[in-house]
């Protein structure tokens, strides 16, 4: 059910980005169907990778091997028709292997020599960035100019990246023999850290039938690139109310030691708290998630609803949670359970007359 915007509202909006919108809640639907031929289970992982393309953001998945990671990836794209490139990280791989390189190029009739600039798989608008915590530290930054500004630098030349320009990073939870993890400053950097869980019997039961028979699937492409990039930019014009922005602060200013009103759980057991950037990114994800359920406001169950992946990767543990058993999804939970909200019904009204207002992240 769509929750329809005010007149005052509409007002706002241009009649194609009201139809660009009511084709994305159309289309939400077709594309859980699309990913279902071939995903079994895992609507949570879809709808969060969904929110994190619609954010512009980037993603880490982490999950043991066999949970059809790599294929949840590709067929996202099919069904986008976006471009696709996977990236297989080693210890030997090197930069220029991901952003590309200068060659020397002979022409064969004048025998003069010249460089030319081989694009990297970096250069497509999906990349799946495969055990990235298998390479080395100089390898894993080449990923960061592309994944904040959208370009690589290369030979004193910047160079554009495709758009709409997605970077999904995996690692194996269980694996740390001959690993690199990322720093804590690159981890940052992706949007959301999602989990990707063991299905359930039923769901490894349909799994193997399906996996071990002849099938021929065929994908019907939901969205093109062209609309993805208008999606990304009414997700930054959905109305947030001031009490929305405000919870999504508290969840990410309790986070840290130095607060006045930090909790004694989050002294206990957290290192290190989150940054300005997941407050930026609990409000973005909130907006993408309110229009992909069918509403034209932001409430703070949105909030709520993507604080886990936005912040169990910027909450570090310390030893005294490590040694009790505690994780960042724990920690998480607490603050939730802890930090008052106002109410929604309440303030909805309040939110609607500034439906579509610039807001930039």
């Amino acid at each position: 059910m769509v929750t329809e915007p005010s007149a005052s509202a509409l007002s706002e909006i241009t009649q194609e980005e009201l139809v660009v919108v009511k084709k994305l809640q159309e289309s939400y639907a077709g594309l859980k169907h699309e990913l279902g031929k071939i995903i079994v289970g895992q609507s949570q992982v879809m709808e969060e990778l969904l929110i994190v393309l619609f954010c512009r953001g980037h993603c880490l998945l982490v999950g043991v091997p066999g949970l059809a990671k790599t294929l949840l990836v590709s067929t996202l794209a099919r069904t986008l028709n976006l471009t696709f490139n996977r990236i297989q990280f080693t210890p030997d791989l090197m930069p220029s292997d991901i952003t590309g390189t200068e060659v020397i190029e002979e022409d064969k009739t004048t025998g003069q020599r010249s460089l030319r600039y081989v694009k990297g798989p970096v250069f497509a608008n999906a990349i799946l960035a495969d055990e990235i915590n298998r390479t080395p530290p100089k390898t894993q930054a080449a990923l960061l100019e592309a994944m904040q500004e959208h370009q690589v630098t290369a030979g004193g030349v910047q160079r554009r990246l495709p758009e709409p320009f997605m970077v999904m990073a995996t690692q194996n939870p269980i694996e740390q023999e001959g690993t690199y993890p990322l720093p804590e400053a690159q981890l940052d950097r992706f949007m959301f850290n999602v989990l990707v869980s063991y299905p359930t019997e039923q769901e490894e039961f349909d799994i193997v039938r399906l996996t071990t028979a002849p099938r021929q699937v065929d994908l019907k492409q939901i969205l093109t690139a062209e609309e993805v990039l208008t999606l990304q930019e009414l997700v930054r014009k959905v109305p947030v109310a001031d009490y929305v922005i405000r919870y999504a602060l508290k969840l990410t200013r309790q986070t840290r030691l130095n607060q006045p009103d930090t909790p004694k759980f989050i002294k206990d057991y957290v290192s290190w708290g989150a940054g300005p950037r997941a407050s930026q990114y609990l409000v973005l994800a909130g907006k993408a998630r309110a229009l992909l359920q069918g509403r034209y406001h932001v409430s703070t169950d949105d909030i709520k609803a993507v604080a886990y992946p936005t912040l169990r990767h910027r909450v570090l543990t310390n030893f005294n949670a490590e040694a009790e058993g505690i994780r960042p999804d724990d920690i998480i939970r607490m603050l939730i359970e802890q930090t008052p909200r106002e109410g929604d019904e309440s303030r909805q009204a309040a939110a609607l007359p500034r439906v579509f207002a610039q807001s930039k992240a």
